[in-house]
């Protein structure tokens, strides 16, 4: 795997080989394993009949979206989209799905009550990812290819704003209180801090070589970003807006009215994905040349640790209960599972494809699904085992995964 784009979703050119001469037979062996009706009542949540949940799955080869029906364990649906879509992402504030078509330009909107595509917004050059603001109101999407971030109005569906950033843009993430976007500019080796509001750059820190993945803290108050093509971390003090009364500005973790550098932290090397847990208190570094991970303490800005893990860990994601941390090896059919109240690995390894990668619970957390990219198919794990209970192929090169939950509205007979 080349560090030529922003991680993990890479333009399906630059990831390792992908191979369709895997056999697919997991679906069948599990399907033979496990009587999903019969361990419904006992592992699986009881839903309302109005219940839906769906697993989005990006294929760049395919041009096309896979939906996964979690609710009934089944393939929904197949939704032809842009040009290579890679990064996707949910609105938690209304039944909407938006996947970014990066050969194409542009971001189609699947409304997932329909899972069908409703719209298609046009943006710049090579976009790879989409964050969706808190509110619901604002997405943003990095243009790797035209050094400028989109603003799109996901109410009038259209972009409203290009802001220029540095050169070569892979991530363009929003603060939860929609106050800051950070930006990692890959080429430039930098990273612009934007006012969300004003949408203007309001500070540029350079010197994190091969700027990738970005993390921000639950509260806003700052932000952690991977320097890929090294081995840092840069910690950034986000600034505290004007608006904010003495007291709440009390209440904010190190605030203050300007963006600070705090430090650059040395981690493994080819850091290339930052998984922060729920809580806050921690970040685990995925070092892919490394083959390790290195845990940082957000409030203290050091790091605490580091741990090898496989040859070429790739992705990962922390439980709900900040307990553990599932973590992806891109040479490995398997994941690695890390306790962090112990701070060791467990012996043991949920089996998945080739070459997993992106992945994302149900919303629930009994379940992981883990995105294979080299076999081109979806890994179902059960949480409460730490076990293969099924897998589903996709389409051609999947680069991403979103999961999104939402009860329809019930129709009453007269």
């Amino acid at each position: 795997m080349t560090l030529q784009h922003p991680p993990r979703h890479s333009n399906g050119s630059n990831r390792p080989g992908h191979s369709l001469a895997r056999p697919l037979c997991s679906l069948f062996v599990a399907a033979s394993l496990f009587s999903l009706a019969g361990c419904r009542s006992h592992e699986f949540p009881d839903y309302p009949a109005n219940y839906r949940e769906y697993a989005y799955i990006t294929n760049g080869g395919s041009n096309t979206v896979t939906v996964l029906d979690v609710v009934n364990l089944r393939q929904d649906r197949v939704i032809r989209v842009g040009s290579n879509p890679t990064g996707v992402a949910v609105n938690t504030k209304r039944n909407e799905v938006y996947v970014v078509n990066t050969g194409s330009n542009s971001v189609s909107v699947i409304d997932a009550e329909k899972n069908a595509v409703v719209a298609t917004i046009a943006v710049h050059q090579r976009p790879y990812f989409v964050f969706v603001g808190a509110d619901g109101t604002r997405a943003y999407v990095a243009n790797s290819g035209s050094n400028n971030v989109s603003v799109i109005d996901l109410t009038l569906r259209r972009e409203v704003a290009a802001i220029g950033v540095g050169e070569g843009p892979g991530v363009a993430a929003i603060s939860p209180d929609g106050n800051s976007l950070v930006v990692s500019n890959r080429v430039g080796n930098s990273v612009s801090i934007i006012d969300a509001k004003t949408e203007k750059v309001r500070s540029v820190w350079r010197g994190c070589a091969g700027a990738t993945d970005v993390a921000i803290l639950p509260d806003s108050s700052k932000a952690f970003v991977a320097c890929s093509s090294g081995h840092q971390v840069m910690a950034i003090a986000l600034a505290t807006p004007p608006s904010l009364s003495p007291r709440a500005r009390l209440s904010t973790t190190q605030s203050t009215p300007e963006d600070a550098l705090l430090a650059m932290l040395d981690v493994g090397k080819a850091p290339i994905r930052l998984i922060l847990k729920p809580d806050g208190g921690e970040i685990f570094v995925v070092n892919y040349d490394g083959a390790s991970l290195s845990e940082i303490d957000t409030s203290t800005n050091e790091v605490g640790g580091a741990y090898m893990v496989g040859t070429h860990p790739v992705n990962g994601l922390a439980s709900a209960d900040n307990s553990t941390l599932y973590f992806s090896d891109f040479d490995a059919d398997s994941l690695g599972v890390f306790s962090i109240d112990d701070g060791e690995l467990l012996p043991v390894q949920p089996r998945t494809g080739d070459g997993p990668d992106a992945m994302a619970f149900s919303k629930a957390g009994h379940l992981l699904f883990v995105v294979d990219a080299r076999s081109g198919d979806v890994a179902v794990i059960r949480t409460a085992s730490n076990s293969l209970l099924t897998m589903f192929p996709v389409g051609i090169k999947p680069n991403d995964i979103a999961v999104k939950a939402f009860l329809v509205p019930q129709r009453h007979s007269l």
